[in-house]
């Protein structure tokens, strides 16, 4: 390195950043011979230096009041510069002492300050925003209204910022410590409100310290270029990389020939300025990905709500075509039946008095609906004058068949849907999902026992000869239906048993394409008949016929004699869930009831649809026959009457 060469370096000064402007920087310049090191501090033009931001609206406080000025926050009462200005050197205060005495108008008449912040209230006065807010049932002292905050008061805070003041490294504390005075050795410079920042952030009497040493004595601003050349504490300027040198300057001079970082600070600044570039760049990067970031949250937010809004609608076409669809099948099916039907009728006109001529007495027709249950109506049974209905609501509906048609009674007691009905002598059974059966009083409606019948839901129930038979997956059980004991169970059944009838003699059971047919006196399997159609819904017994309704929409009919069978009925288009047998003038009629709404009437004479009725909204699930009337449950919640 040359000897007469001057080095320049700029020293990081942060450890005096609390006393030195924040847009200052101190610079230290070495040179040999009778060039001495020089340390300046280095601060752009006043006009540029940037102005702290205050905590408060107003640029002073007002907390308290001396003899001589005004202060805010803490008072010092230790002397760190010479006696001067000692209240302030903690940077916590902030101090008034005003040129003049201010106008008793611009005082606080709550606190007897000087406004800060001033509002005007509702009763027209104007006071300290925080002395309104202080409390919260504040009354004005002039005319006892209660005050509440109307607007700012601007003008009054213009005015107040006008007043003239002294510059707060040239005040101390006043000699009864209640304020603050002038003090002659600080500095003279006086000062509006609200330029008072711009002057002190650049005042000479500022108090700062040794950026060397924090142990040095405290300074003032204008004291520390001259403590500088000085200092005994002076720092290597490559301490950042490293240098732990510390001594007088010219002790820096000597120590700067031998430095070993001295050779290299061309490139150890060569370095730092690369790796300030290379953060300007990151933080750059940075910036860019926070903005590609946030577009993309945006365009995620925007495709989800696309995506929601498109689901939605797609949900709704579905729903309408699926409306529609169905609307279409129900029209067409409705269409068909009453083609057949006209059919029908055409032909029994054309054929005159033959057998299956047309009647006009033979029409049933709708009577009447019961309402009442909550869910669908799965099981019909009739005694007497009532008609007992079970529901998915889990009750049971007793239904007056002889005057109003009205509900005399709910029963309640199952916790599962109602699956089956039957009665015997004055008791009723009842089977339900939830694997029990419930026994009823017919003449109280009471519940006399429950029995835990079936590990599975109890599908149907019929009872003779003093037993109560009950069908459930691939058993049926045989109930004392005076002991409610368990008699016997009958095993060897491939599915569901979802249908029994009883006759005189005989027990007929159905499961899948099987109808066992067992001897009531000895409880054994006499004769088996094998279906299609998938699984046995329904069993009816005429006089001479055993017919069955199927899974896949048919009704086989077999003779009673032989086992011999007959014919299959077609013209549902759903599963026969119910079948049921009414004898009249003109011969033995069957009903079904299914899947497809609709309910069929068959002439067994000549094995014929006779008509299709059509009054329910939903599948047509069970059939009862009393006095020459005909009850429907269905799927719609609804019991209808036909005759």
């Amino acid at each position: 390195m040359s000897a007469n060469r001057f080095r320049e370096l700029r020293v990081n000064t942060n450890a005096a950043s609390s006393y030195v402007d924040s847009t200052g920087y101190l610079e230290t310049t070495f040179g040999a011979g009778v060039y001495s090191p020089v340390t300046t501090v280095k601060r752009p033009e006043v006009g540029m230096a940037s102005k702290p931001e205050s905590a408060d609206e107003f640029p002073f406080a007002d907390d308290e009041v001396g003899a001589v000025g005004y202060m805010s926050g803490h008072r010092s009462t230790d002397s760190n510069v010479s006696g001067r200005s000692n209240a302030s050197y903690d940077g916590q205060e902030d101090i008034l002492v005003f040129l003049e005495q201010p106008n008793k108008r611009l005082c606080c008449p709550l606190c007897d300050k000087v406004l800060k912040d001033p509002v005007i209230t509702s009763c027209g006065h104007t006071f300290c925003r925080r002395c309104v807010k202080s409390r919260d049932e504040q009354i004005c002292p002039k005319d006892k209204q209660k005050l509440v905050v109307i607007v700012a008061n601007i003008a009054m805070s213009e005015q107040i910022g006008e007043l003239f003041i002294h510059c707060k490294y040239g005040c101390k504390v006043s000699v009864n410590g209640m304020g603050y005075e002038v003090d002659p050795t600080g500095c003279p410079l006086t000062t509006n409100i609200n330029n008072r920042r711009d002057h002190e952030q650049t005042c000479d009497y500022a108090p700062v310290q040794c950026p060397n040493n924090p142990n040095c004595p405290p300074l003032l601003k204008r004291e520390l270029e001259d403590h500088l050349k000085t200092c005994n504490h002076v720092k290597c300027p490559h301490n950042k990389y490293g240098c732990d040198f510390n001594g007088t300057q010219e002790e820096l001079e000597e120590h700067l020939d031998t430095c070993k970082f001295e050779n290299m600070k061309e490139f150890l600044q060569h370095t730092e300025d690369k790796i300030a570039d290379l953060q300007y760049s990151s933080t750059q990067k940075g910036q860019e990905i926070d903005f590609l970031r946030s577009m993309l949250g945006k365009l995620s937010e925007r495709v989800e709500r696309m995506e929601k809004t498109m689901e939605i609608k797609m949900d709704l076409l579905e729903d309408n075509q699926n409306k529609m669809l169905n609307e279409f099948i129900d029209a067409r099916t409705e269409y068909t039946s009453l083609y057949e039907e006209l059919s029908r009728v055409n032909n029994r006109i054309n054929v005159g008095g033959h057998v299956g001529a047309w009647d006009p007495q033979e029409i049933f027709k709708c009577k009447g609906t019961f309402v009442g249950h909550q869910g669908p109506v799965w099981c019909l049974c009739d005694h007497g004058d009532y008609l007992f209905s079970g529901s998915s609501d889990k009750t049971i509906k007793v239904w007056d068949t002889s005057t109003n048609y009205k509900c005399l009674k709910t029963l309640d007691g199952h916790t599962g849907i109602v699956l089956a009905l039957c009665v015997y002598g004055n008791k009723l059974y009842s089977g339900s999902q939830d694997c029990a059966i419930l026994v009823w009083s017919i003449d109280s409606f009471d519940k006399i026992k429950s029995i835990e019948a079936h590990e599975n839901p109890v599908c149907t129930l019929v009872s003779a000869r003093q037993m109560l038979f009950s069908g459930s997956l691939k058993v049926i059980r045989v109930w004392d239906v005076h002991t409610h004991e368990l008699k016997r169970e009958i095993t060897g059944l491939n599915h569901w048993v979802r249908a029994l009838t009883a006759t005189q003699n005989y027990l007929y059971s159905g499961s899948y394409q099987t109808i066992k047919i067992w001897d009531l006196e000895s409880l054994e399997c006499v004769k088996m008949l094998e279906t299609s159609g998938g699984s046995v819904y329904s069993i009816a017994i005429t006089d001479h016929h055993i017919l069955c309704g199927t899974y896949e929409n048919c009704i086989h009919v077999w003779e009673i004699g032989e086992f011999k069978q007959v014919t299959t009925l077609m013209g549902h288009s759903g599963t026969v869930y119910a079948l049921a047998v009414l004898h009249t003038g003109s011969g033995t009629k069957v009903f079904s009831a299914s899947y497809d709404r609709s309910l069929r009437v068959w002439s067994m004479d000549n094995m014929i649809c006779t008509q299709t009725l059509l009054r329910h909204q939903g599948s047509v699930a069970c059939l009862a026959v009393s006095r020459g009337r005909l009850f429907s449950g269905a799927i719609d919640s609804t019991v209808k009457v036909w005759q």
